[in-house]
């Protein structure tokens, strides 16, 4: 016996060896290799040497294939801050400059870039079609109007904020100060830089899913 526990000794846990004899210990030790191997055998699973399979072998160097192994391909890429190319979809009033793309990296479901609006302007009016849009706001206090109803929505901004605009939502960007520049770097969950430029926040959206009729 196992002094203080009731058990037998060869219940014992002998954690150096990670052998285990408790069965309800074994219950546990299993659900939790169970778990690691949904991780491991999900798209999101880890590459390299000492990455792990949902088998539990390595899927580094030196580890063999199997029918539930995953295994993942490619390269970190790294496009630095003085190389991003301005030759991407423009809005008058802004520039925009392209970092991540399928044609600067072989992205499939991203793109993200910079975007510069000078002292005292404002962006023409457009939107992003299908793709959702993330806006970091890096320098600078610019302002993103929308429309809601007849009504301007304004949202002001401060360095450090974030901005989410939805799919098909028209919108403007304007840069109220008469010195400063304003600087956000955007990410978007399509591969391209989509942008529809509009005569108004209240222009007709060509949107696939509207419903017909």
């Amino acid at each position: 016996m196992t002094a203080g526990t009731g058990r037998p000794a060869a219940a014992s846990r002998r954690w150096q060896n990670r052998t285990v004899s408790d069965p309800e210990q074994t219950r546990q030790e299993s659900g939790t290799a169970a778990w690691h191997g949904r991780i491991a055998d999900g798209p999101d699973a880890p590459s390299g040497p000492g990455a792990r399979s949902g088998t539990g072998a390595p899927s580094g160097s030196g580890a063999r294939s199997g029918s539930g192994a995953w295994s993942g391909s490619g390269r970190i890429e790294h496009v630095r801050g003085d190389a991003l190319t301005g030759d991407t979809a423009q809005t008058s009033g802004m520039r925009r400059l392209e970092a991540i793309s399928g044609r600067t990296v072989g992205s499939e479901r991203l793109w993200m870039g910079r975007t510069h609006v000078g002292p005292a302007t404002s962006s023409g009016d457009h939107h992003h079609g299908e793709a959702e849009t993330a806006i970091y706001i890096v320098s600078g206090h610019p302002v993103f109007v929308f429309a809601e109803g007849d009504r301007e929505v304004r949202v002001e901004t401060a360095p450090g904020d974030y901005i989410f605009v939805p799919p098909y939502v028209p919108h403007r960007e304007e840069n109220p100060s008469a010195d400063e520049e304003a600087v956000v770097v955007i990410a978007r969950s399509t591969q391209e830089g989509i942008v529809v430029n509009l005569p108004s926040l209240w222009a007709g959206i060509d949107r696939p899913d509207a419903p017909q009729g």
